[in-house]
């Protein structure tokens, strides 16, 4: 028998956190919180460090500057712009969004074909980064970042 005054147990709301915007500086946040939580868990890639201008950004002054770098074992995505990048790409906010978080490389391809996305520096570099592909680890990685993203 319950004790007296016992109304039954309260479900406990789970509910998996609001996406946030692609590059928003929340976005950023939650993902670095993500990748710091598998740091070590990643076998190291192509080292690469890249700048990215990205335009026509649905928030904010519609362009925003940002980097990518491999360099630590793990792909650090991070407002700003790094001192002596290997490359400097400039591209629009979908497709950004499209390579870096769909992990989607014909997306990429075809806006460097059709000229949506500029590139300065060690193209070679890029390509590389590009064509390797991602090991389980990093696989598990990117489904919590797209988790997140809307």
């Amino acid at each position: 028998m319950p004790p007296a005054g016992y109304r039954g147990l309260a479900m406990a709301e789970h509910t998996a956190p609001a996406p946030l915007p692609f590059l928003s500086p929340e976005w950023i946040a939650a993902a670095r919180a993500i990748r710091e939580a598998h740091r070590g868990d990643t076998p190291p890639g192509v080292p690469v460090r890249m700048n990215l201008v990205v335009e026509q950004v649905p928030f904010g002054a519609g362009r925003l500057e940002a980097y990518l770098d491999t360099t630590a074992g793990i792909v650090d995505i991070e407002l700003g712009l790094l001192d002596a990048p290997d490359v400097l790409v400039a591209l629009d906010y979908e497709t950004a969004r499209a390579i870096l978080v769909d992990e989607n490389s014909q997306a990429g391809l075809e806006a460097f074909m059709s000229g949506r996305i500029r590139v300065e520096g060690d193209l070679a570099k890029l390509l590389q980064y590009q064509q390797t592909p991602p090991g389980p680890a990093e696989r598990a990685l990117a489904a919590q970042i797209r988790a997140i993203t809307s």
